[in-house]
């Protein structure tokens, strides 16, 4: 192994001469294995345990000693999750080292004090990204400390990072990228290097527990079982329970546009049936759907190539027509960078190489002014077969919508607000993938493939905890929920919404149940946002401004925060608006006003979903 060239702290020069001469025969895994014995005696003492009159032992003993103190280093499994695939992944790799023996500890960043960093000896994270390259919105805290001034120095650590992202947006995996970043300068010692996943994770993720097994349990000499994973290195789906892997085909109850005449947007609500299914859900849990590409948007496809529907394909291990593969199986619409690089090999198109590199603005400009079709037919190759498309495509992802509904309120049924999003690219009409199918679905025998997307940290608190509900748009759909299911139990706590969107006469979404709330006092109080009824344009952070005095009357009487909606703008425009009524209000400083909300939100009282 390559000699350190470095002199450990404290060290003696007879101390550095024995740790060198014994360096410079080790293998790689001899080198993992001793430095889990060190950091052990590293631990005990740091401990408070006396090395006083230790004797030293035969060489057998010495390893036995040795085997135990590195099993007894401890091992922590941390995890950021929006849509609970870190969750899961965490679980499945706490489960697979556990079978080998080893103690791991399990906690999502939202649970844990990141004082505890200093207490850690081997670190696994695990964490997607959301939006533009930022960590989860219950992780907000722990990167905030990890990335502050108060963070440890973490020599005694090691580490290793799997991070989740989707490849379309530049900031790609970025949260993951930052811790591996910061604990590395932190003094951290990396047990492996990062992995970087995008939407179709579980192969790659599949490969990175493996690893993590074989490092944690480097003797064992064989293949480890992976708990919760599949051969081919899918989440195993449990019979009979209905989840991503396992959708249930959930019967279109009811499908009307909510928007009135004139509006410049669709707005829908959706009633799909659960009977049957077992499937039940709270209020502020989020519907996967799993959608269809447009039927027009495969017939172009496939025209354009001049591939038969009917031919036939391999799609992991599963027999299917290509007809079928493009319609449920791959993403046709958006252009990721694994299409543009595929293309440009294939089609030797300068303009496509000269990208593919490119993970900057240049690139992700390009992919914004170009879906795959239009790649396609601006840089032809005649003649390519369906499994060369194919290789260029990634797996077709479900959408998650927040639930409009309570089941205290529509037992077996669950409730969505959708807005479909329609758009012109290239002189072409174009609408969203999941949203522009469900508005399809409108036919008496119409079906969409769901799952319950569990949201723990977006919860209704105690009935007589007063309830600040913020949001713009289809952002208003869990507060509908929240509604239903604080009338349903009679709940005494006060309640007011802040409610935005583009025109009052055609865009008030759920008009006549708010103002039904209202008269039966269950919901205490409405603000209104119209943006384009006034100049200059009032969005609910004005409101929130205008209202100051109130909201900060109501943050002080412990009021539970709840915003959901656009992540880009709206989001951080209302969290901008609490830093001014909060300091304005409660004569703070403005440093002392974001230490306010910092700590509103640590204590789970100041919640996000935004997307």
């Amino acid at each position: 192994m390559t000699k350190p060239e470095f002199l450990g702290p404290g060290l003696s020069a007879e101390q550095w001469q024995r740790v060198d001469a014994l360096a410079a025969g080790l293998t790689a895994e001899q080198a993992v294995w001793i430095s889990g014995f060190f950091a052990g005696l590293g631990h005990r003492a740091r401990a408070g345990a006396s090395l006083d009159g230790v004797v030293v032992q035969p060489a057998a003993q010495m390893l036995a000693t040795a085997t135990a103190i590195s099993a007894a280093r401890t091992l922590t499994v941390l995890f950021a999750s929006e849509t609970g695939n870190s969750a899961g992944l965490a679980k499945a790799v706490a489960a697979a080292v556990e079978a080998q023996g080893a103690a791991v500890k399990i906690s999502n960043m939202a649970d844990y004090k990141p004082a505890r960093l200093r207490e850690e000896q081997d670190l696994l994270v695990i964490t997607s990204t959301h939006g533009e390259g930022d960590p989860p919105q219950t992780a907000v805290g722990f990167f905030e400390f990890l990335e502050g001034r108060k963070a440890p120095q973490l020599p005694h650590v090691r580490f290793a990072v799997l991070a989740l992202g989707d490849s379309t947006y530049e900031r790609y995996c970025e949260a993951g990228k930052r811790i591996d970043r910061r604990l590395e300068a932190l003094g951290a010692q990396r047990l492996m290097d990062r992995v970087d996943c995008d939407v179709d994770f579980e192969d790659a993720a599949a490969a990175w527990i493996s690893s993590v097994v074989h490092t944690f349990a480097p003797a064992q000499g064989k293949t480890p079982a992976l708990p919760g994973f599949a051969a081919a290195g899918t989440v195993a789906a449990l019979p009979a329970v209905f989840d991503k892997k396992n959708p249930f085909i959930a019967p279109v109850l009811d499908n009307i546009v909510l928007t009135g005449r004139g509006s410049t947007k669709e707005t829908r609500h959706i009633e799909l049936s659960l009977a049957g299914s077992g499937l039940a859900y709270e209020p502020g849990d989020a519907l996967g759907v799993m959608p269809q590409n447009d039927p027009a948007l495969v017939e172009a496809l496939l025209g354009r190539l001049a591939l038969s529907a009917d031919a036939h394909v391999d799609v992991k291990g599963r027999s299917m027509t290509l007809g079928e593969a493009l319609t449920s199986a791959f993403e046709i619409t958006a252009a990721t960078p694994r299409f543009l690089e595929h293309w440009a090999r294939i089609s030797a198109a300068k303009e496509l190489s000269a990208l593919s590199g490119d993970a900057g603005e240049a690139r992700t400009a390009f992919l914004r002014q170009h879906h795959v079709l239009d790649i396609i037919e601006r840089f032809p190759v005649p003649g390519i077969g369906a499994e060369t498309l194919l290789a260029g495509l990634r797996p077709l992802q479900p959408r998650l919508y927040s639930i409009a509904s309570s089941l205290a309120a529509a037992p077996d049924e669950v409730h969505l607000t959708v807005s479909t999003v329609r758009y012109d690219l290239n002189g072409l009409p174009r609408r969203g993938v999941a949203s522009g199918d469900l508005a399809r679905r409108t036919e008496a025998d119409a079906t969409v493939p769901v799952y319950i997307q569990a949201s723990p940290h977006f919860r209704l608190p105690d009935d007589d905890v007063p309830i600040l509900m913020i949001g713009a748009g289809t952002g208003v759909a869990p507060y509908r929920a929240f509604m239903q299911e604080r009338e349903a139990r009679g709940a005494k706590g006060h309640s007011w919404l802040v409610f935005g969107e583009r025109n009052f006469r055609s865009d008030f979404l759920y008009q006549v149940e708010w103002q039904a709330l209202l008269k039966a006092k269950v919901l205490t109080r409405m603000d209104l946002a119209f943006s384009r009824d006034s100049a200059p344009k009032t969005y609910v952070q004005d409101r929130l401004r205008q209202h100051g005095r109130d909201v900060y009357a109501w943050l002080e009487d412990g009021a539970r925060v709840y915003v959901c909606g656009d992540a880009t703008s709206m989001a951080p425009g209302v969290h901008a608006a609490f830093v001014d009524l909060v300091q304005r209000h409660g004569a703070m400083s403005r440093e002392a006003a974001g230490e306010y909300l910092a700590a509103l939100q640590s204590g789970g009282r100041y919640l996000l979903d935004v997307y």
